[in-house]
């Protein structure tokens, strides 16, 4: 790829990276600043289909975006040429993947990338709409740490699939998972997979359960990962001889070049601040995705987005202002009163201890164990398995315990018949939910004669 060509009006450096869908090119914008350029595989938007799909998708990100930053990678513009299509955005390097194959990724780094992965797809379902293709390689670190979800919806237009919000859910738990992998801290891992375990409840428990740890995140926050990202080398990018040289697309609203833009952007000049699409439908208001990223960011990541093309003014009222006012004003006490909430942790088992029999078993007799189960007093299942030295089946299953209680009974009946002596030893072993991910158990003997 030559370094210097250039795509509505970004100069690509030459530095890439491949994706699902194309290839990112790193470029810099017309007044200079770190932009991204998109370059989406041929095959992938030769039928009309396809591409009105495409088109449609952009439009409802430029809406969700109007509102205010939401934890979206900002997109400048759709462009084409010739056979050629170009998503244009702010910078869209590095990605979290780049970071871990990089080893650059902290535990807090890590926790923040999921919590703020986590806000925006709230955000985004909020508004109706969904990612659809989740993974490390999708979010990307913005020039202030922020975590920014990158193609969003474009894989499962480009397929003609449906993207779901139980998609998103399971996908986070995977990202949460994998990173959990990655970390070397076991304290920071362990409470990551909570987090992941978590999410079978929702993300807003996912959320919850990551705030709940945050002392196993030590550097939590944005500040980290913008040194991380910053301090990428560059053989974490590559120039690709592979990529097919770029036509020269005309920047929206030019006069020159053989393309343009395939969106119908707002003019600065008017108030409406909607986006028209040529094609297809866009997702309705983006107010309320809005809303919820800005009441969901947490001291330890709170900074703007920029999309690098100034907002269009609007005229406000008095009226309009004053209600404004109020609800930012309302926003901002829910915010409040959500941190400093604790949030509900989830079941875990801290300790095992198991009783035996301290008297001797005599004949055809019942050793009675008692295994005590200590938890840290949240609701849940506790699953277990009690195994017998004599090879028996062993008995176990599952015990649902209510919240505030810290201490379960689960009881253990070995019959013992026949004559002669005989030492028996039972082990009551927790399989989930423990402190540590591992399973923990505790064992007692008792003896028999006849």
């Amino acid at each position: 790829m030559r370094e210097g060509a250039t795509v509505a009006g970004h100069r690509l450096t030459g530095r890439t990276r491949r994706s699902e869908v194309g290839t990112w090119a790193d470029a810099v914008s017309p007044d200079g600043r770190p932009s991204g350029a998109l370059l989406f595989d041929p095959p992938a938007v030769a039928t009309a289909g396809a591409r009105e799909r495409l088109v449609a998708t952009v439009g409802a990100d430029l809406r969700l975006q109007s509102g205010g930053p939401i934890g979206l990678l900002p997109v400048i513009d759709l462009v084409a040429a010739r056979d050629e299509v170009w998503l244009i955005t702010t910078r869209a390097t590095p990605s979290v993947a780049g970071l871990m194959a990089a080893g650059r990724l902290d535990p807090g780094g890590a926790a923040t990338v999921l919590l703020e992965t986590a806000q925006a797809l709230l955000a985004v379902h909020a508004a109706g709409a969904a990612h659809g293709a989740l993974h490390a390689g999708t979010v990307v670190i913005g020039e202030d740490g922020s975590a920014l979800l990158a193609e969003r919806g474009l894989l499962r237009a480009l397929r003609g699939e449906y993207a779901s919000a139980e998609q998103d859910v399971a996908a986070w738990a995977a990202l949460a998972g994998a990173l959990a992998a990655d970390c070397r801290d076991g304290h920071a891992a362990t409470a990551l997979r909570r987090a992941s375990a978590a999410a079978a409840h929702g993300l807003a428990a996912a959320r919850d359960t990551l705030l709940a740890e945050r002392g196993a995140f030590p550097g939590m926050g944005r500040e980290g990962l913008a040194h991380a990202a910053q301090g990428l080398s560059a053989p974490a990018f590559s120039a690709s001889p592979a990529f097919p040289e770029p036509s020269t697309v005309a920047a929206a609203g030019s006069s020159g070049g053989e393309a343009g833009t395939l969106l119908d952007l707002p003019d600065a000049t008017e108030g409406s601040g909607n986006v028209m699409m040529r094609f297809g439908p866009g997702v309705p208001t983006e107010t309320t995705a809005a809303q919820i990223w800005r009441a969901g960011q947490t001291s330890a990541a709170v900074t703007a987005t920029h999309t690098g093309r100034p907002a269009p003014r609007r005229r406000r009222r008095r009226s309009t202002a004053w209600a404004g006012t109020l609800l930012l004003a309302i926003l901002i006490a829910a915010a409040i009163l959500w941190l400093r909430q604790t949030p509900a942790a989830p079941l875990a088992v801290t300790d095992v201890d198991v009783k035996a029999p301290s008297k001797t078993v005599r004949c055809d007799g019942t050793a009675d164990f008692v295994g005590i189960v200590t938890t840290n007093g949240e609701a849940g299942t506790i699953r277990y398995r009690w195994l017998r030295s004599d090879g028996r089946k062993p008995g176990g299953g599952g015990q649902q315990v209510s919240s505030g209680n810290t201490s379960v009974d689960l009881p253990l009946h070995w019959n013992v018949t026949g004559s002669g002596t005989f030492k028996g030893t039972a082990t009551l072993r927790i399989l989930s939910p423990t402190t540590s991910g591992k399973p923990i158990q505790d064992k007692a003997s008792f003896a028999y004669k006849c």
